[in-house]
């Protein structure tokens, strides 16, 4: 199997058997912040799912609909994710509050904070496997599908305080927690809908990468000087053009191998996808 396709199946299986566990509990117990949890869960099934069809269509190669490939579709999908969390926290905050409303409470027991450390634990460690590959990979769908597993561990831990307030006598501890759950859930997918908005619209990258584009071609021999630098996001990847300045002395094939050369070393960069070069002849095009 792929590393990238790795931590999407500890999500799908790890979420499975966590979202049957605190539903299965939540249920018993009547607990609304348990049930939110495992709808949570259950979420990340989902949008699992989703990321790996889209980690399958973005690694596609090149093809007559798609000449520049298919790597648009992972922030695309990563964006998706993003809108299904906005719905799940809707839904988790509309009902925490009817709860609220209603003044209903549930009894505290071992079981229901057990289930509760539980996955913080688990969805923690989830996190930390999948954020890893993710940048090591520069998968936006794993980093995306990561800070889910984030999210989810921080509600687990709101839900832990909330149980714990219950049991100690305040009767909306259950109910605030799981809108706490909701308040998580909204930051996270505001948060990777605006990171992937930006690799969708073929924004620029940060300033500092064009210098690191730029000295890497200023260090190529008989590179004089570079011009016109313009760079966009297609996906997670970069697509580079630029300008060199060469001597005037330089045969045709060795401009051509220097721009070759440059070629090279740009897209030895892992965050670029290619690179188009043009050569000028110094003081030709001055």
């Amino acid at each position: 199997m792929e590393e990238v396709y790795r931590p999407i199946w500890v999500s799908i299986i790890g979420n499975v058997l966590l979202s049957l566990l605190k539903l299965v509990v939540g249920f018993m117990y009547s607990s609304i912040a348990l049930i939110s949890d495992g709808v949570h869960s259950l979420s990340d099934v989902i949008t699992s799912v989703i990321g790996y069809a889209g980690i399958r269509i973005s690694s596609k190669p090149p093809d007559k609909s798609h000449p520049f490939g298919h790597s648009r579709f992972e922030p695309l999908v990563a964006f998706l994710i993003g809108e299904a969390l906005i719905i799940v926290a809707y839904e988790i905050g509309r009902d925490a509050v009817y709860r609220i409303i209603e003044g209903g409470t549930i009894e505290v027991n071992s079981i229901m904070l057990g289930v509760t450390v539980l996955s913080i634990l688990s969805k923690e460690a989830m996190f930390r496997y999948s954020v890893h590959v993710g940048r090591k990979l520069n998968s936006q769908i794993l980093v995306a599908d990561a800070y889910h597993h984030r999210s989810d561990a921080l509600s687990s831990v709101a839900v832990l305080i909330g149980l714990g307030a219950q049991e100690l006598g305040f009767m909306y501890g259950d109910s605030i927690a799981g809108l706490v759950v909701a308040v998580f859930l909204l930051k996270v997918s505001l948060d990777i809908i605006l990171e992937n908005v930006r690799y969708l619209t073929g924004q620029a990258p940060p300033f500092e990468v064009c210098e690191e584009i730029k000295e890497r071609a200023m260090a190529v021999p008989n590179v004089l000087g570079v011009h016109d630098l313009r760079a966009h996001y297609v996906g997670s990847k970069l697509h580079v053009e630029l300008h060199i300045e060469v001597p005037p002395e330089l045969s045709l094939k060795e401009a051509h191998d220097v721009s070759e050369e440059v070629k090279r070393v740009i897209e030895s960069l892992p965050e670029v996808e290619v690179a188009f070069v043009h050569v000028d002849i110094k003081g030709v095009t001055e």
